[in-house]
């Protein structure tokens, strides 16, 4: 092929994959070559050619050394291979404008307004200093304090209503914390606004991937693994790759669930890992066993995360962020886990008990947990029963914000296709397609 007709950059499935994901958040160019060699066919002297650099530059960075730190350097190889910016930690590159091959563009903050929405006034939210950020005050234990708040609002909200209303805010708060660390020369405020940089960077992920537009979520989420690396804080990392790993595994793509979870509880470990983050990552990884329906493989990981939850002490010192993984949290994913390797006879029972304990306040887990059980119930032929939890799963999704959701309520009716012949199926089946008009 003439180097006219090479493609402009490395493939779009090369992009997404784990590991290119990983080396392009931690900035290893060795690692970052060697997959655009071995996996995308680009060869050194190619990789010289698109990144204005010398094969034998190529070669020494290829073996490891030097490692490539000048940022000029750094942003021709993000354009000649086109890395999308924020997988390098860079700014959006020119061709990644609407009119360039950049896919699932985040929505844009219009400028004549608040750089970030106030969230609710709650109890323990100190308005004044929200609106202190707002008007470009200098940071402040307090204007902290009111950040880390206003990141719990918006997961409460998410959780109850789904993130779509809430992402542009997301998105204007996350870029206004990075204009302030880039500000803020005074040390003592470096980890606390990178912590909640990744936080809100993993946030704006998590929306996206519950909206089904994994690539641009899988974008945040490598752009929170970038701050959270920055700081060395282990356990977020973990998170973070946890997210990528039930988003793989939604993508059907099994063995890279499996290799996410299991990357993340090796970095959980080398911060201590508390029992309550390890239980929750080993229940990531019983997912991805679960999708490929591995029956041994996912006994096995759901057994160690009911041997790390039992672990969990009074004193428990998990942080803030995998405190939801509670007891009701640990028994609803068993039963999915389950669920998803075709056992409905144990999987029916606990995603039930689950559900009874859950907040009602939950929408959105409601919803999804209301489908597992309705799935299970027609594994069991309690086809009535199937149709009666569905229905009320479709109630919740209604009033919800979750293409997830519908896409898994739409699964459901593919289900009750053999059973088109029953009035309450044929109904509920009907239910289902309109609301997704």
């Amino acid at each position: 092929m003439s180097e006219s007709t090479e493609p402009q950059g490395l493939p779009r499935r090369l992009l997404a994959d784990p590991e290119m994901v990983l080396a392009c958040a931690e900035r290893d160019f060795a690692r970052i070559f060697q997959l655009a060699a071995r996996k995308g066919g680009f060869h050194p002297s190619r990789i010289a050619r698109a990144c204005e650099l010398t094969p034998s530059r190529v070669g020494e960075v290829m073996k490891g050394r030097p490692k490539i730190t000048n940022m000029g350097v750094i942003e021709r190889i993000a354009d000649g291979l086109r890395i999308p910016g924020r997988m390098l930690g860079l700014a959006d590159r020119k061709w990644e404008q609407p009119t360039g091959r950049r896919l699932d563009p985040p929505p844009k903050v219009e400028p004549s307004r608040s750089p970030w929405t106030v969230p609710e006034a709650r109890v323990g939210t100190e308005l004044d200093d929200i609106l202190a950020i707002a008007a470009g005050a200098r940071v402040t234990p307090n204007v902290v304090r009111s950040l880390q708040a206003s990141i719990e609002d918006y997961w409460r909200r998410d959780d109850q209503h789904g993130g779509e209303a809430l992402r542009p805010a997301v998105i204007g708060q996350l870029r206004y914390v990075t204009g302030i660390m880039r500000d803020t020369a005074d040390p003592n405020y470096r980890r606390s606004l990178h912590g909640i940089a990744a936080e809100l960077a993993r946030l704006t992920g998590w929306t996206y991937f519950d909206a089904r537009q994994f690539n641009t979520a899988q974008g945040y989420f490598t752009e929170a693994l970038r701050f959270a690396r920055e700081i060395g804080d282990r356990p977020f990392i973990a998170n973070v790759l946890a997210c990528l790993s039930l988003q793989a595994t939604y993508q059907e793509q099994a063995q890279d669930a499996i290799t996410l979870a299991r990357a993340a509880q090796d970095n959980a470990r080398l911060d201590g890992g508390t029992p309550r983050l390890l239980s929750m990552l080993s229940m990531r990884e019983a997912f991805g066993h679960a999708s490929a329906h591995d029956q041994e493989a996912t006994h096995l990981a759901i057994t160690r995360a009911h041997d790390h939850f039992e672990r969990i002490s009074t004193t428990d010192d998990a942080p803030a962020w995998v405190q939801y993984f509670d007891h009701t949290k640990l028994t609803v994913d068993t039963g999915i886990a389950l669920g998803q390797l075709g056992d409905a006879t144990s999987a029916e029972p606990l995603i039930a008990e689950a559900l009874r304990a859950e907040p009602t306040t939950n929408l959105r887990g409601r919803a999804f947990h209301s489908f597992w059980l309705a799935r299970t119930q027609l594994q069991r032929q309690e086809l009535e029963l199937a149709c009666t939890t569905a229905t009320a799963a479709l109630d919740l999704a209604a009033a919800v914000e979750s293409p997830r959701v519908v896409a898994h309520l739409q699964e459901f009716r593919q289900l009750l296709k053999p059973y088109r012949g029953h009035p309450q199926a044929a109904e509920l089946a009907d239910r289902i397609t309109g609301s997704a008009r």
